[in-house]
């Protein structure tokens, strides 16, 4: 692809210059690429309903085409106007958004097949981001946002790590500081009401979600699966890599070894360590802490296996295995 000028511009999370948003957002209304902070990761932002901007995306990524892309709106009766909300979506959409919840649900005509991965559904979502939601209502379209990040890699989480992988491949990198969640949007299902599908774990809990529902989220089979970004593919791994490790067993014998988890293993062998002091920190700092490792000079990256999967914990153990390449 052509090399281009990537501008950088720094906005305050909770009150972003609008001169400044208004420059990305004329950047997404001319088929420009945008990387922006939402509560989740940092996405790579086009015109959803433009073809050719959305194309860009995949090129910039290197991101198969059948891989559908979230369309990331302001408001619930923008995402009205992209898909068939069916009642009980809506209410999924008003209890959540904005918030890490993407809603798969019949696509209308307007939703380009580029957008869609050519799937007759699409997915959408409100984050939760000052600047982000600036930025979709500055450009009068849905934003079509995977995250913005080389296809396969780590996703991130600050503009710096945006830059390096997007460096010379997109025009504009909003940078609004570090996301505050981690780990992507929780994606569910939502095209037949009565039996809702958990495509994909993430930000949004499964508890919360279903104490809402009033019934369980069932597993998908492998054509919904498909209707998820994230799901079909190999995602979210460094190039060094993963080993998953569970409290009580013996400590991988590798060296030298970087480490994530909330337990200390205590090993000769780990020459940096990550220690969290709770599930939801790990999870916000997997992506950053799998980027730091990558450059610091170690053979490998240990990560701990959550011991349950309440809470965050599916999310988080969901990425885990993608990165170690069992997902």
């Amino acid at each position: 692809m052509t090399k281009m000028k990537t501008i950088t511009a720094t906005v305050d999370r909770w009150h972003p210059d609008p001169l400044k948003v208004s420059k990305a957002a004329r950047v997404l209304m001319a088929g420009g690429l945008v990387a922006f902070p939402t509560e989740t990761v940092y996405g790579l932002g086009a015109d959803a309903l433009n073809p050719e901007a959305v194309a860009k995306i995949y090129e910039a990524k290197g991101r198969p085409s059948d891989n559908p892309l979230i369309l990331h709106v302001y408001s619930i009766v923008q995402a009205m106007h992209l898909v068939e909300m069916n009642d009980t979506a809506e209410k999924l959409a008003l209890k959540f958004w904005p918030g890490p919840l993407t809603l798969v649900l019949p696509a209308k005509s307007c939703v380009p097949s580029i957008t869609r991965g050519g799937l007759d559904t699409a997915a959408v979502r409100m984050p939760a981001n000052k600047v982000a939601e600036a930025l979709i209502y500055a450009s009068g379209c849905p934003v079509a946002a995977p995250s913005a990040h080389l296809s396969g890699r780590p996703s991130p989480t600050d503009a710096d790590s945006v830059l390096q992988d997007m460096d010379g491949r997109i025009d504009f990198i909003l940078d609004g500081g570090s996301t505050t969640g981690g780990i992507e949007s929780t994606v569910i299902d939502m095209t037949n009401p009565e039996r809702p599908l958990m495509l994909r774990p993430g930000g949004m809990p499964r508890e919360d979600i279903e104490e809402v529902l009033g019934c369980r989220l069932e597993l998908p089979d492998t054509l919904s699966t498909k209707r998820s970004p994230g799901t079909h593919y190999r995602h979210y791994s460094p190039d060094i890599p993963v080993i998953i490790w569970r409290k009580g067993e013996k400590f991988p014998d590798v060296f030298p070894a970087g480490y994530m988890g909330i337990d200390d293993p205590e090993s000769d062998g780990v020459t940096n360590k990550i220690v969290f002091t709770s599930y939801e920190d790990y999870a916000h700092g997997l992506f950053a802490g799998f980027r730091k490792f990558e450059a610091g000079g170690v053979a490998c990256i240990v990560v701990q296996w959550p011991e349950d999967d309440s809470g965050i914990n599916e999310g988080l153990r969901d990425r885990i295995s993608r990165a170690a390449g069992l997902g």
